[in-house]
């Protein structure tokens, strides 16, 4: 088997995402041969190499690829173990009586509900995550008041974050109650409490935010807390949507 990046061979095995891969090499906490390996850029040979990940011995047959989609409820950490003791994705992947070793691609904050990736897949999971694919993801925002159109318009095309542009959004009105809004918004990127910082510049500060899709994978009718299995058609028609966009 030929030499591979570090992080490329620790997300086949389905360990970790590649991005998190790499955090896990930068801290110290991957070996090769023995040796402590924490500069990116290292290669190994998973076939004869020697590669511990938190003291453990990677594996380096081929692992079974799982996808679950779940409904993330808030005050539930986007994270398989919490040193607060707070409730995380492990609990409800327990609460579901599902035993496959997963993990979430990206994540919803502590406050915000909704559909989340689980898997295995870090090669996949990569995908997904990085900037250049630009995968959109749709939130229902509630929000104060009634932003007006021009407000709103300027959402879309932009404002800067920390120095730096936001691409431009589709934001759409849903429904407007007496004294919030509910709003549709599609982002192709996804800075940390982007939407809260975006919505809180024109004075409409967010009540709520639930992810309601990731590309083409939609929430449907799961419940909250609920998590199944991805089907055949929804794999091969997220995979496509990543091809597509890796194309561009």
């Amino acid at each position: 088997m030929a030499l591979e990046r570090l992080q490329k061979i620790i997300a086949g095995a389905g360990i970790a995402s590649r991005r998190k891969a790499e955090q896990l090499i930068t801290s110290g906490k991957v070996k090769v041969n023995g040796k402590v390996i924490d500069k990116l850029g290292a290669r190994a040979d998973a076939s004869k190499d020697h590669i511990k990940v938190n003291g453990k011995l990677l594996q380096p047959m081929a692992v079974p690829k799982n996808y679950f989609l779940a409904f993330k409820p808030v005050h539930v950490i986007t994270s398989l173990s919490d040193p607060q003791g707070r409730t995380t994705i492990a609990d409800l992947l327990r609460a579901n009586r599902i035993r496959k070793h997963v993990f979430p691609v990206g994540r919803l904050d502590w406050d915000t509900d909704g559909l989340l990736l689980l898997t295995n897949d870090g090669e996949l999971a990569n995908q997904v995550m990085h900037p250049r694919a630009h995968l959109p993801k749709t939130y229902r925002v509630k929000v104060r008041g009634c932003p007006t159109d021009k407000a709103l318009a300027r959402l879309c095309k932009g404002i800067t974050i920390s120095g730096t542009k936001t691409l431009p959004a589709r934001i759409d009105k849903a429904r407007v109650n007496e004294n919030s809004t509910i709003l549709k918004v599609v982002l192709i990127e996804g800075r940390h409490h982007q939407l809260k910082i975006m919505f809180e510049r024109i004075g409409h500060p967010v009540q709520a935010i639930r992810r309601v899709a990731i590309g083409p994978l939609a929430l449907g009718s799961l419940q909250q807390g609920q998590i199944r299995r991805l089907t055949d058609d929804e794999l091969m028609r997220l995979k496509k949507e990543l091809r597509t966009r890796e194309d561009r």
